[in-house]
């Protein structure tokens, strides 16, 4: 079992019409059938939406994409139409409302790794491959791996587990031109985002993206981007391979979870806890060095 601890009731707003309430965003659709998400300052960890929330956390998503969505602009479109406040729309959306074209999604999650950590190291383990891709021998916890790898996932309801697959299942689901697309639009991307990165003294161990068709039928990357919650960023000068790596993002709120201190069995059918204020304190500070190590501007 897993999910939201307690779903919350989306916000009536005259225009707009509630879509779906997500892990971490609310979707609405406006008038004009353009798609408008609202980033919650909710936080999810082992497939459960966890009861206490991460204040700014909503905005330094979006405003994150926002900047990242500019430096890869080149590379691929993206679906935002607009950063303005909906009329009619709370003041609390400010900052981190997107009015965004409709597209029609392609159900994968788009994964590139640079670096073997998380679900990859697990599958390397125990086969020395990550969704099918054989890998050297001798890597471990935060290796750098000899060349970025396409690592692509099924994408799942909220409360259920997203589940790596091969290249090749991928392309039997979409077919294998749009395959093919994916994987060199998602290492392309993260490419870039692993050089900018580096040179503000950040890894990008790994990141997801997700893409769909526009009405012209070209993929368009969507939601969000290269953030905190999408991505694992260390710091590069702590970074040793061997162990787990200090992180920039809820890696944080994980190893509270699974803590004597949380007192939560992750085996369980028990809903997580909530966390305690040194906890949210601490996850808000990490978002926020992030943000403001990448971008080069401090959080307002």
């Amino acid at each position: 079992m897993s999910g939201f601890v307690e779903k919350p009731e989306p916000q009536q707003v005259p225009g707009l019409v509630h879509l779906h309430t997500g892990k971490v965003r609310d979707l609405y659709r406006n008038e004009a059938g353009d798609l408008v998400m609202v980033a919650s300052d909710r936080i999810s960890a082992y497939d459960w939406v966890l009861p206490t929330e991460i204040p700014d956390k909503g905005r330094v998503l979006t405003q994150l994409s926002l900047w990242w969505f500019e430096r890869l602009e080149d590379l691929v479109p993206n679906h935002v139409l607009s950063a303005d406040l909906p009329p009619g729309a709370p003041a609390d959306w400010e900052g981190r409302t997107l009015v965004c074209r409709s597209l029609s999604m392609v159900p994968v999650e788009c994964v590139a790794r640079g670096y073997l950590t998380g679900s990859g190291l697990a599958e390397y383990r125990e086969s020395r491959t990550v969704c099918g891709l054989a890998l050297p021998e001798g890597l471990s916890d935060g290796s750098e791996l000899p060349a970025p790898i396409f690592t692509p996932a099924t994408k799942a309801a909220v409360g259920d587990h997203d589940e790596n697959v091969s290249y090749e299942e991928v392309a039997r689901q979409v077919g294998a031109e749009t395959a093919a697309q994916l994987r060199q639009l998602t290492l392309a991307v993260y490419g870039r985002a692993r050089d900018i990165a580096r040179d503000r003294g950040i890894i990008l161990a790994d990141t997801k993206f997700e893409f769909g068709f526009d009405e012209d039928g070209r993929l368009v990357i969507a939601d969000e981007v290269l953030t905190p919650d999408s991505s694992r960023f260390w710091p590069a000068d702590q970074w040793t391979p061997g162990r787990a790596q200090p992180s920039y993002d809820k890696q944080y709120v994980r190893d509270w979870l699974t803590s004597p201190a949380s007192g939560w069995d992750r085996k369980s059918d028990q809903p997580p806890p909530g966390m305690p204020d040194e906890v949210v304190a601490a996850t808000r500070a990490k978002y926020l060095e992030a943000y403001e190590l990448l971008t080069g501007a401090r959080w307002s």
